[in-house]
């Protein structure tokens, strides 16, 4: 038996892993998950065009730094797992991306949480883009902002990558 691949754009693809409708021939162009959400436990929520929403539960117990709350270098991988994730569902087959910066403001401690990372753009350009990524604490207070520059890559720049 013969299973024909569908080859789905990234938003497609993203929108059918959260409904949890994908077929076994469902394939996209990019690697999801990625091995680093695998590793970590990093869902993807919410999908749209530009805009993605990841969750992780944070505990200090797992993910501490020596001030026994949540390591913030986990919450800046929440935010670039949320920026890249929004930035893939704008690629095409043969495009790629990669990050140029990642700033965060850390606002308010982690001890244990499920953050919700939310990424949308401030400003989409034809090759860099600006995004914005807020870490939401479960009491629904921000504990960190992200923002975030992007470089859409085309043709040999995105071989291989």
């Amino acid at each position: 038996m013969n299973i024909e691949i569908t080859k789905l754009p990234v938003l497609q693809f993203l929108e059918k892993q959260i409904a949890n409708s994908l077929d076994e021939s469902d394939v996209t162009h990019m690697a999801y998950p990625t091995r680093i959400s695998q590793t970590l436990g990093i869902r993807i929520v919410e999908i749209g065009k530009g805009t993605a929403t990841v969750e992780i539960d944070a505990d200090s117990d797992i993910h501490g730094n020596q001030q026994g709350t949540v390591h913030g270098g986990l919450m800046s991988e929440l935010a670039d797992a949320a920026i890249g994730t929004a930035h893939s569902t704008l690629m095409n087959e043969g495009e790629s991306f990669a990050s140029i910066d990642l700033k965060v403001n850390f606002f308010r401690p982690v001890w244990k949480s499920t953050l919700r990372a939310v990424a949308k753009p401030v400003q989409s350009g034809n090759t860099v883009s600006h995004y914005m990524c807020e870490i939401i604490r479960d009491d629904g207070k921000i504990a960190a902002i992200a923002i975030s520059s992007v470089m859409t890559l085309r043709g040999k720049q995105a071989s291989g990558r």
